[in-house]
Parts: structure tokens; sequence; C-alpha cells
């Protein structure tokens, strides 16, 4: 049976961005629908790291302490070239942080659950697979802003409106596509990656281990006392999603030469973890000109700047964009009463432009660093490309370092007990 619902904010995706946005509107005192098409929380990809711009967005939201007790910051970390055994060594204190911590790297699965455990039990609604979108034009006063409603359309009959809505669906965003940003490229190189599991320890400090040969990089994160994080990256367009291929493949191919620290780190691999795909990333130009929103339609995280993992900024700069997101769309209530129960449609065009107009630049520049990052230090046999790897190391390291000191502000005063007022059990409003 066919349904229409009415909702203030929809938003598409239940991955970081979309649980950590509707995380933000829920701070500021605005309910958002969450639609996820798997039937639970996806857990794709073993772990990620978390620089201090993310923590500085996990604040804002106010989760980071959730988190910050299961994950030591790494400190130190060092660089081996596979063909000569050089090793070059780093260190993240001070360089990536102004507080003299390094990154912390967290399970993407318990950052997911963190942000959902603060949303209301009924804000996710999953197993919905979008049909179509559309925007509708509402009646205004002569002389008042045009306003809109966002209308998506499910597989499954139901009609859900929105006075925004929020595209967090991911690389192949059906969001993004509407909007008319150009699709994702591919970036030349491919990763497979995994989570190693030691049941009685490994002997790994609070450290990451790169190692560099022609056209491949691989790295082992420490995770825990009995988990450890590994990743591989090659040129071309390597993609499989059988488990035991991936692993076949990495030891006795792709990183056949590595040395038996990382051999060892992919032979105890969780193979339920294991997966290879292209990296891909969005054309800079198109997030710095494209409709990044349109009326009261726009994007978040992955749909709005896909980008290889070299600088570690995809998921950061996700939490980046919900917080963003969260003060634009929370200051235009505020300076609306604050206590109105509804967003005003009218002014959610101007709102989701100023977001866009913040947000699009340093999207761009991660974009382009993170490319850059990949291709050098995945240098070939060229002397130059070499001597390119050792000044990226020595100093363009330091400056890229900047991006991650990033801080995206605070939220706006919200009153959570606002949320789910004047609902059905369900939490939504039915239409006549």
């Amino acid at each position: 049976m066919e349904t229409t619902i009415m909702e203030e904010v929809v938003i598409v995706g239940a991955g970081i961005a979309g649980l950590a946005t509707a995380l933000a509107l829920k701070r500021v005192g605005i309910r958002a629908l969450v639609l996820e098409k798997a039937e639970c929380l996806r857990t794709t990809g073993a772990a990620l790291n978390l620089f201090p711009n993310a923590w500085i967005a996990l604040d804002a939201l106010g989760v980071s302490h959730k988190l910050t007790p299961l994950y030591a910051p790494l400190t130190t970390g060092s660089i081996t070239n596979v063909a000569t055994g050089a090793v070059q060594q780093i260190s993240f204190t001070g360089v990536f942080s102004g507080n003299g911590e390094g990154p912390r790297p967290v399970h993407r699965k318990k950052l997911l659950e963190v942000l959902a455990e603060e949303l209301p039990p009924d804000t996710i609604r999953f197993s919905s697979h979008l049909a179509s979108i559309e925007t509708e034009q509402l009646p205004s006063e002569k002389g008042a802003a045009a306003a809109s409603l966002a209308v998506v359309h499910l597989k499954d009959g139901t009609t859900i409106k929105s006075k925004v809505l929020i595209g967090c669906d991911g690389l192949h965003s059906m969001v993004a596509q509407w909007l008319g940003l150009s699709a994702p490229i591919h970036s030349g190189r491919s990763a497979a990656r995994g989570l190693a599991v030691y049941p009685q320890g490994h002997e790994l400090g609070s450290n990451v281990q790169q190692f560099v040969d022609i056209g491949k990089r691989a790295g082992i994160v420490r995770l825990n006392d009995t988990e450890v994080f590994w990743f591989i990256t090659c040129e071309g367009d390597y993609r499989t999603y059988d488990p035991n291929t991936i692993q076949d493949e990495v030891l006795n191919h792709h990183a056949s030469n590595f040395p038996s620290a990382f051999l060892d780190v992919v032979r105890h691999s969780d193979l339920s973890s294991l997966s290879w795909a292209p990296l891909m990333m969005r054309n800079p130009w198109n997030i710095i000109v494209g409709n990044v929103s349109s009326g009261n339609v726009t994007v978040v995280g992955d749909a709005f700047h896909p980008m290889t993992p070299d600088l570690g900024q995809g998921g950061c700069c996700a939490l980046e964009d919900a917080v963003v997101l969260g003060r634009h769309i929370g200051n235009s209530l505020i300076a609306n009463g604050g206590g109105k129960k509804s967003l005003p449609a009218e002014e959610m065009a101007t709102v989701l432009e100023g977001y866009a107009k913040e947000r699009r630049w340093r999207a761009a520049g991660l974009v382009t660093g993170s490319y850059v990052s990949g291709w050098v230090q995945q240098s070939g046999k060229n002397w130059w490309r070499k001597m390119l790897r050792v000044v990226f190391y020595s100093y363009l390291l330091l400056m890229l370092a900047r991006y991650v000191k990033f801080d995206c502000g605070k939220l706006p005063g919200g009153d959570d007990e606002r949320v789910g007022d004047d609902r059905k059990p369900d939490g939504s409003s039915k239409l006549d």
C-alpha cells in the first residue's frame, strides 16, 4: 500500500556521514529520518585513522569520550623501501596534532555504533531502497521567498517528503547524481584492506609501519593488543570480492617480496574483513563549481567528495561536513525563534548554499592533496620521482599536516527535548 510521510529532514545512507549528520541535527533540536538500504548497520571497511580534525568534530557531536579510552594515539612510524631495505622514521606527535597526540585508529563498526546509539531508536529506517527523487514547490505569499519540499520515492511504494534532503549515500550517490555532480573517476590505483587478529596478542607497538615498492605501498597499523589493520595499494584496476582470493593475491603476487612483518599480518587476517576495490575520487574542479546543493537538497561525505585514502581524511572530512551542516541548519532554526518545532522551509535553499560555500574549497583541497600524496608515495623507477618522494616526506608532508589540524567549529545550542514532539509512535506524521 502506498504511504506518504512528512519529515523535517531526510538523510539517505546510514554510514559515518549519515549517522554523524543525524546526530549533529539532533544536537541542535532537529529530528531527521535516515534511510538505509541495508537490513542493518553497514560494517564495510575494517578500520580508519581519525586525525585531530575528526576528534574536534566528534567533540562537537558529544561522543569523542566514548572512543578515546578504547584506542591509543599513534606516536611513531617507519617507511621501508622494499627494494633497498632503507628505513625512514617519522613522528606523529606535534606534526599531526596541536595537543601532542597523533591520530587514533578506530574500528569503523565501533564508530558507527557509537554514533547510532546517540540517536532515537526510530531514526534509521532500514531496507529502504530509493527509486527516484523530485522536488515539489510550496505555495508562497506574494514577495516571500519560494519554498519547496524534497520528495523521495522508495521501491516499496512509500513516498517521503521533507524540507531538507541530505545525500550521505556514498561513492555512487543517487542524490549526487540528481544534483548533477560528475561521476567519480578512477585514480589509477586499487586497494586491498583487512583486519588481522592475534588471539594471544601481537608485539606491534603504538606505531605505523609502511612499505614502499615500485607501484605499490602497504602498511600495518595497531588497533589494540590483539588486532592490526593492514592495507596495500597497487597501480591498476584490481577488484575481487572473494576473501580467499584477496589474501592469496596479496601474499603470493602483489606483496610476495615484502618484509615478513607485513606478510605475517596478512596471514592472520579475519577473512570476513577483507576487501579489494579501485580507489575512486571526484574531480576537484567539479567539487568547486558543481552543484553541491540545489534548493533544499545537498550531499555530505563520500557522496560529496570521494577521495583516495592517502591522507586518511575521507571519514574525517565527513565528520566535519556533518558538524558544519548541522551548524548552518541549527543557526537558521535559532534565528527564527528557536522555540519553533519546524524548520523555515523558505530559508533552506540559502542555508544549504552557505554550507556548500563553506565546504567546497576545503573538500577540493583534500581530494587533490590525497591524490598527490598517493602518487608521490607510490612513485616509480624514475630518479626524479624517487627524489620527489624524499622531498615529500621531509617537507611537503609537514605542509599537508595543516589539513588535519582543521577546526570545524562547534554546534549551536539545541534542545533535544523538541525531537519527536507531535509525532506518531514511529516518529513520523502522515499527510492526508
